[in-house]
């Protein structure tokens, strides 16, 4: 174990170490201490100054199309949306906004995808600025990792994947929009390759999204990969990667080694949602004439699964979402609160928090007293942490539907739809946004800024809180069920 020294500024002067978690808490703790802002707080403020900054930034006057005006509401709006990476806007992004008004635009989504933490680490490299020990406590706890080692390296690393894998995307959507849009295309490329992978979900093609795409393999499997890709969470990237047989190696299975729980948890969860919102959409949609029902099989699977992948968080859609039945729109409605994966471009509670709820709702069922899964018991403070992430997004879901309904006087199903989509970070609607009044729009703002930082400065919060001691207290029994 190597010697850590502290400076006055809280910096790491040396290294490569190696320190207790207990310990690195506590350093941590006292660093942050002479801030006065904990891990929260900045993750908190980060994402409301950007939204504040961005609003200020689109309110410029060079900021829209000649002739086109831009209110301070409709202004918050979009720059809160963009940020929090959901996608639902109340004015035509692609007709409203200038080239710098749309690279304001890029750059929001692109903070947001990465999130506070990230995109700071990578300035501060960038600028060859020192990263203390607090920012690599910050970067710890963004990625709920076990080490301080390494993690300006990860940062990196996230950094590079990024562009590489935007870049990929880039380079699929420009075989449709160069073809079309001529030079404009190459910007319509990079915009939407960056607001597919970030999750955002913000189109430049006039209000409708990819619907004039519906039909087409390029846009839509190019779309669906940067969603699902991003979707992951970068812990799973690396940890693929390193079971991949890349230059000729073979990947290290050997015996009994396997990827991690939490990679194995990821991949079957996402591949059991993917396809299960297929499957619903192909059972209750393929005879409804507005959505599936005119199209050739073929082309009814390519939709069906667009529409399962876009509901992880993405936003972008093929068919209009008011077209859809009931039926499908409550499949919908889980789909989208659940969300992607930790660690990743998406929103909602994550996958992997519904996967232990479930199994600590099994566990409970046949009186098991450890939560289990995949021969790996689940610590008790971890499923805590679920109900409370859970929790959390269902009250603030239930009470903004509810202020909502009740300013706004809207349909139920399209009201729930909306806040679901902002609470989720997704972005699709069924066609309330544009209609939304004043306060409409600022209780759908506040829907989305909590829905992106509610559920990450939540865990941020558990894992950072300090320990409560021994004091224990007479248990007592309740009536329940």
């Amino acid at each position: 174990m190597k010697k850590l020294i502290i400076g006055k500024d809280g910096q790491a002067l040396h290294t490569g170490f190696s320190i207790t978690m207990k310990k690195a808490h506590h350093l941590q703790n006292r660093t942050m201490k002479k801030r006065n802002l904990t891990t929260t707080v900045i993750i908190m403020l980060g994402f409301l100054l950007g939204a504040l900054a961005g609003t200020l930034c689109l309110l410029l006057p060079f900021s829209t199309k000649q002739g086109q005006v831009l209110s301070p509401l409709d202004a918050l709006f979009v720059a809160t949306s963009s940020i929090c990476v959901t996608g639902l806007s109340t004015v035509n992004i692609g007709q409203t906004f200038s080239a710098f008004g749309q690279i304001i635009l890029l750059l929001l989504i692109q903070f947001g995808g990465l999130g506070i933490v990230t995109f700071t680490t990578i300035v501060l490299w960038a600028f060859r600025r020192r990263i203390t020990l607090s920012d690599r406590m910050l970067i710890q706890s963004a990625y709920n990792l076990d080490t301080l080692s390494g993690l300006v390296r990860l940062t990196i690393r996230i950094l590079k994947v990024t562009l590489c894998l935007e870049g990929l995307g880039a380079l699929g959507y420009s075989l449709v929009f160069i073809p079309e849009y001529g030079l404009k295309g190459i910007w319509y490329s990079i915009f939407h390759a960056v607001s597919a992978f970030c999750n955002a979900g913000i189109d430049l093609l006039g209000g409708n999204s990819f619907c004039q795409y519906r039909e087409n393999v390029i846009v839509n499997l190019t779309t669906v990969f940067l969603i699902i890709v991003s979707g992951l969470g970068f812990p799973v990237y690396w940890e693929v990667l390193r079971f991949a047989p890349l230059r000729g190696k073979k990947p290290p299975i050997t015996g009994s080694r396997k990827m991690n729980l939490h990679t194995r948890l990821v991949l079957w969860a996402t591949i059991t949602l993917i396809l299960a919102g297929m499957v619903f959409t192909l059972l209750f949609e393929y005879d409804n004439p507005h959505t599936l029902g005119n199209m050739s099989w073929p082309n009814k699977l390519m939709a069906a699964l667009f529409q399962s992948v876009t509901l992880r968080t993405a936003g972008f859609a093929t068919i209009p979402q008011e077209a859809f039945r009931s039926s499908s729109c409550l499949v919908y409605l889980i789909l989208m609160f659940i969300g992607g994966s930790p660690a990743g471009t998406a929103g909602g509670v994550k996958t992997v928090t519904i996967v232990l709820l479930l199994a600590s709702m099994f566990a409970n069922i046949k009186g098991r007293q450890d939560v289990c899964i995949l021969h790996r018991k689940i610590a008790d403070e971890t499923i805590r942490r679920c109900v409370a992430i859970v929790t959390f997004s269902l009250s603030v879901l239930f009470l903004l539907t509810t202020a909502l309904l009740a300013v706004q006087q809207s349909d139920f199903l399209d009201t729930l739809y909306e806040m679901t989509s902002a609470i989720a970070t997704v972005g699709l609607s069924r066609g309330l946004t544009g209609s939304l009044s004043p306060i409409g729009k600022l209780i759908v703002s506040l829907t989305m800024y909590l829905g992106r930082i509610g559920p990450i400065t939540l865990a941020l919060a558990f894992n950072s809180r300090k320990p409560a001691g021994n004091i224990a207290f007479a248990e007592s029994k309740v009536i329940i069920g």
